[in-house]
């Protein structure tokens, strides 16, 4: 799959989705950006987790490098893999080779509580950049609030608020994709930045304090004012055409 198509294919998908998530971009810099969205879906910690652990059945097609979701595995452990398999192909007599992707790698798994991830999701996994995705379920009132945070840090040859706005509206889109497995959101799961710390019980003191130290030591002088947010088709299909001319150059 091209740059090219996979950026296209992203806005085509991004203009289908009409689902209530509270989707933003929380901070930007020089050196990164996090995404973060809410959903509240009418399901119980277990069988959501059961679907998260299962992408095939609601990763978009367009956001596959064989383009076909059934090809994606998730393997729930710590050193999992996030993994596409790429059918072999015999087109002009050659010979058919299944290939594979690594999209993430798994770094935590607290069964209906936690996934954790790390890795560079699309155009993001051809740069030095990385990115770890915290994806965390919670009861509430009968339902589940599901969180789902992508952070980015290093070099990338794109500008951030560009990368940012795009890789908002693909986070969203896949949450949403989730969602639908469950009927679709019935909430927008509020205060997304309250939720993302009410969260914060759910992985071990040791590894909270760890994140803080390194989020204090990597923080700039100065940072930029968050990007809009990825609200519209317009604005995301505008964002991939940026990145797309960006490589061109």
């Amino acid at each position: 799959m091209t740059f090219r198509y996979f950026t296209a294919a992203i806005s085509l998908a991004v203009a289908a989705l009409a689902a209530p998530a509270q989707a933003e971009v929380v901070e930007a810099s020089d050196s990164g950006f996090t995404t973060r969205a809410g959903v509240v879906v009418e399901a119980d910690t277990q069988a959501i987790w059961l679907a998260l652990i299962s992408p095939g059945g609601w990763w978009n097609d367009a956001h596959t490098w064989s383009g076909d979701a059934s090809n994606m595995t998730l393997e729930p452990q710590a050193g999992g893999c996030f993994c596409e398999r790429i059918p072999a192909s015999e087109e002009d007599g050659a010979i058919g080779l299944d290939g594979s992707v690594r999209h993430m790698s798994v770094v935590q798994s607290f069964p209906r509580k936690v996934l954790r991830m790390r890795g560079g999701l699309g155009p993001l996994q051809g740069e030095p950049a990385d990115g770890v995705l915290t994806i965390t379920l919670k009861p509430v009132d009968g339902t589940t609030r599901i969180l789902w945070e992508y952070v980015v840090g290093g070099h990338m040859r794109y500008e951030v608020p560009v990368i940012a706005k795009a890789v908002d509206g693909v986070m969203n889109q896949q949450l949403a994709g989730l969602a639908s497995q469950f009927g679709g959101p019935v909430g927008a799961g509020g205060d997304t930045e309250e939720a993302a710390s009410d969260d914060e019980d759910t992985a071990s003191e040791d590894e909270a304090a760890a994140d803080d130290e390194e989020g204090s030591a990597d923080e700039p002088a100065t940072a930029q004012d968050p990007p809009a947010r990825a609200t519209s088709a317009e604005d995301v299909a505008e964002a991939l055409d940026a990145l797309a001319a960006e490589l061109e150059d």
